[in-house]
């Protein structure tokens, strides 16, 4: 669950720190408040794109950072701890930096990470669901993406496309080994040659950092030690030692807060560096008595570095890479040997098209089931958004040949109304219709997802009155399961909110001027104004007053 949210110098964004709690979460304001950019920080805090341009008119950079409240154990923890990327229990904190060249920063838990890292995480923590998600729904991949990610099938998928990719990679060796039988042979005397040599050599994933680590720490030793030394001398074993002091004056002004109890929090400081300063003591002389002058160990860290340095200039690479490169030309020279014996290259060809065919037959046939219960989930809630009748279907068209994705393609179909027939979703022809279908089909994904936080951003764009209350209802009502915050326009939808936060913009129009993005938590005071304004307009009367009150009061 989303727990705080911290932005600075962001699009028109100079400050805020956010705290969010559970249930449903409404943001509200006018057109062009920046309630919208509070989403995209959000999106950039998990690995989304950015660029410059979304760095505050006279900042040097932009900085976003968010904190989640996350399971102790499970295969968020898992992946966590797996990337080295520790920290507090029960907490996951993300944050991301751009400047004004282009370069950013990102960290996870306080450890500098990648921004693919901040992408992995934010797909354990939040969904978010854009005001423009049908566009992209009208696209067959998307909805291909969107059936398993539904049905949880996206291992199966990528194991199909990897299952399709070997033996496509063997289908075309088999072709290349008819027709290039000389080339090949000279590639292969090379490739053997090459193999052989890093096969000695050995060079092992993660190895030069290690290597490097130990000759920094072997070629400094001496220094290290005579440092660790003196340092213990200084606090604990000269005349005048650091921590004999801090220990007296400690004393000496604990005799003395029984005169003055202003010096109780100051004492307490002291017994605190005291006690600080003797473990420092304890961990130095542990670490002195580690330290090892080992001239051998340095001779061997650094004829095995100038051996990989060596091997590095000869295949033209980063010396880090050669356990890559190994791996890379041992693979390609096997499969130059297989292109040798036709026979043992035929059955490989067979093996990989079975197993491609076993996968991709087995995904068919869950991709069926979920199809059925997508279009029997999605048709359902179409009803309850003013699209009586509706049915929405997932359908499977097969494919004459064989693809990466699969057997076959999929496809979004809808009848808005009973007398009409089932069309692909791409064209349906009015934009309210097509809003609400999406917002169907996002719930009801929404509520299948296993992350902790949902985000919907003007996702009700197009839709109103009734319609609008059902919308809010079931928003409310997964805001029971998960944490769920909703940028909104509509008063029936805000008013359903277990909170609601509103987005202000403050500033002067004026050319030069700065303009910035404040946000409120509500009172229900504030709140009746707010719905008012949103009922009503820059004009707020009695009537939007008491109309807005009867609104909220219908969710208590």
């Amino acid at each position: 669950m989303l727990r705080q949210l911290s932005i600075r110098d962001f699009v028109i964004v100079e400050a805020l720190e956010l705290e969010f709690h559970p249930g449903f979460t409404v943001l509200t304001g006018e057109t062009g408040a920046g309630k919208s950019i509070l989403v995209d920080a959000l999106e950039l805090a998990v690995g989304g794109r950015a660029d410059a341009s979304v760095i505050r008119d006279g900042a040097e950079r932009a900085e976003v950072a968010a904190e989640f409240d996350v399971p102790a154990r499970g295969a968020l923890a898992a992946w966590v701890d797996g990337q080295a990327l520790g920290g507090d229990p029960g907490v996951l904190l993300l944050r991301r930096m751009l400047d004004r060249s282009g370069r950013g920063r990102a960290f996870v838990n306080g450890h500098a990470a990648t921004v693919a890292q901040l992408r992995e995480a934010g797909e354990f923590l939040l969904d978010i669901h854009g005001q423009h998600a049908h566009q992209s729904l009208l696209r067959g991949a998307a909805q291909r993406a969107l059936l398993d990610a539904h049905a949880g099938l996206e291992p199966l998928a990528q194991e199909v496309t990897e299952a399709f990719r070997g033996w496509r990679r063997l289908e075309q060796l088999a072709a290349e080994a008819e027709a290039q039988f000389a080339q090949r042979e000279a590639e292969r005397a090379d490739l053997e040659d090459r193999v052989k040599g890093l096969k000695k050599l050995a060079p092992a994933e993660g190895e030069w950092d290690a290597l490097a680590a130990e000759h920094s720490r072997l070629a400094h030793g001496s220094s290290l030690l005579a440092g660790a030394q003196s340092s213990l001398e200084a606090l604990s074993e000269a005349e005048g030692a650091c921590v004999a002091q801090l220990a007296a004056v400690a004393q000496r002004l604990r005799e003395l807060s029984e005169h003055d109890q202003a010096l109780a929090p100051i004492v307490e400081m002291l017994a605190g560096a005291e006690a600080q300063a003797g473990e420092a003591v304890r961990e130095l002389r542990h670490y002195a008595a580690r330290i090892e002058l080992d001239p051998e160990a340095l001779r061997s860290t650094e004829a095995r570095i100038e051996a990989l340095h060596a091997a590095a200039r000869k295949h033209r690479v980063r010396p880090e890479q050669l356990w890559q490169l190994a791996r890379d030309l041992a693979t390609r020279l096997a499969d130059l040997e297989l292109a040798g014996n036709p026979e043992a290259l035929r059955k490989h060809v067979e093996a990989a098209g079975a197993l491609y065919d076993k996968n991709a037959s087995a995904l068919s046939q869950k991709r069926r089931a979920a199809a059925q219960a997508l279009g029997k989930a999605v048709s359902a809630k179409m009803q309850q958004l003013a699209m009586a009748g509706g049915k929405f279907a997932v359908v499977l068209d097969p494919l004459d040949e064989p693809a990466s994705h699969g057997r076959e393609d999929v496809e979004f179909q809808v009848s808005a109304h009973p007398s009409l027939p089932l069309r692909p979703l791409a064209k349906v022809a009015s934009g309210g219709e097509l809003s609400r279908i999406s917002l169907a089909i996002q719930m009801v994904a929404a509520k299948s997802s296993p992350v902790g936080t949902l985000i919907f951003d003007e996702v009700d764009a197009g839709i109103g009155g009734a319609v609008a209350e059902v919308v809010g209802r079931s928003l409310q009502a997964l805001g029971t399961e998960r944490q769920v915050l909703c940028v909104t326009h509509l008063p029936q939808v805000a008013a359903q909110g277990d909170e609601q936060w509103s987005v202000t913009k403050t500033g002067s129009t004026k050319k030069g001027a700065r303009i910035s993005t404040g946000v409120t938590r509500l009172d229900r005071a504030a709140r009746i104004e707010e719905l008012a304004r949103m009922l009503g307009g820059t004009e707020i009367t009695a009537t939007t007053r008491k109309h807005a009150t009867e609104l909220l009061g219908r969710y208590p």
